[in-house]
């Protein structure tokens, strides 16, 4: 019996090169190529989309509204059916994904994109915590991630040194990836917040992704190899750091086991963990199995672009189906300190 009621798949994926600064492109600018490629890659025009969804920052941008200045990248002609998350793009993804399952949309183009150059991101990012009692102490994301891998630490679970491991595996296997902001060996550093050092932190940068979403036979008709979502879902957990055990990420565990990760053995998970000793924890909430390549593509710690990284790995997932480098793949996102809010999808390519 199928999980949903139409099948749906990424049929086509495209990012910008993830730069540390891009001072001399506007979002808009940005964003048109990123669109202009994914909408080549099937051969559709702007016109024949069904539904558009994408995610980004008001707080990045610093303006309100900011995401329909971008709309102008999708085209101002025909009028289009729209919408928009203040969220990572892979929360734009559900939401296309479900409007396709309703049967109001065949197809969706799915977009996200963050420019996080003109300001302090780990300062930004103090408006996402307890407005009362957390956030007038301006705790940042690294100041946070530190207390997250301290507790892993104590526990037992990991060590320094694992935790580097962790940031060389994965800006190696960035030196394949073209659009990587990191690539190969990069020196652990110093320390940021004990006990996390340069290596276990993402890079700050600027960067666009997009995916094309199609349904049943269209899908099969625009991909080769459709790579099919055979399972989604996210779940949060609670507001406050003190009622969470941060060496465990409950709400991952259970959005696998309603997208159904835990069916069969995965080959590949692409995961959104922006800090090193976030993979420790996801890793174990997903059950990964030693043999299991994780992000094959340098993850969040290779590029990091705001509301933009969490599908990167959706779409990254997707193109080793397309490629035939994978046949089933888990995708992770985050969003929230400390992995607070977490999505998880389930890819797989044709049994054929």
């Amino acid at each position: 019996m199928a999980r949903y009621a139409r099948e749906v798949a990424v049929v086509a994926f495209a990012q910008s090169d993830h730069l540390r600064r891009t001072d001399e492109l506007s979002e808009v600018e940005m964003v048109m190529p990123v669109l202009h490629r994914v909408l080549a890659a099937t051969g559709l025009k702007a016109g024949e989309i069904g539904f558009t969804c994408s995610g980004s920052s008001d707080y990045l941008a610093g303006r309100a509204f900011s995401f329909t200045m971008t709309l102008d990248g999708v085209g101002a002609w025909p009028p289009i059916s729209e919408s928009h998350v203040e969220m990572d793009g892979a929360w734009a993804l559900y939401e296309a994904w479900v409007k396709i399952q309703t049967g109001e949309a065949d197809t969706a183009l799915v977009y996200s994109y963050g420019k996080s150059s003109p300001g302090s991101v780990r300062d930004v990012l103090t408006r996402q915590l307890d407005p009362y009692y957390v956030a007038p102490l301006w705790p940042d994301a690294v100041a946070l991630a530190a207390l997250q891998a301290r507790a892993l630490i104590d526990s037992g679970e990991t060590d320094e040194s694992a935790l580097a491991a962790v940031g060389a595996r994965s800006r190696d296997a960035a030196a394949a990836n073209p659009h990587a902001q990191l690539r190969g060996p990069v020196p652990q550093g110093d320390y940021q917040v004990r006990p996390l050092r340069t290596g276990d932190c993402p890079p700050v940068g600027d960067g666009v992704a997009a995916v094309v979403l199609a349904a049943g036979d269209l899908a099969r008709r625009l991909c080769e190899r459709p790579a099919w979502i055979t399972g989604i879902d996210h779940r949060i957990e609670a507001h406050s750091l003190g009622l969470r055990d941060l060496t465990d990420s409950p709400s991952t565990r259970l959005a696998a086991a309603h997208a159904g990760v835990f069916d069969a053995p995965v080959d590949t998970a692409e995961l959104h963990a922006p800090f090193s000793s976030q993979e420790i924890v996801l890793r174990k909430a997903l059950g990964l199995a030693d043999d299991v390549t994780v992000n094959p593509s340098g993850g969040a710690l290779a590029a990091n672009p705001m509301m933009a990284a969490g599908l990167i790995r959706i779409g990254e997932a997707a193109a080793r189906i397309h490629r035939g480098a994978s046949r089933r793949v888990v995708a992770h996102a985050t969003s929230g300190p400390c992995l607070q809010q977490n999505l998880v999808a389930v890819l797989e390519g044709d049994a054929r």
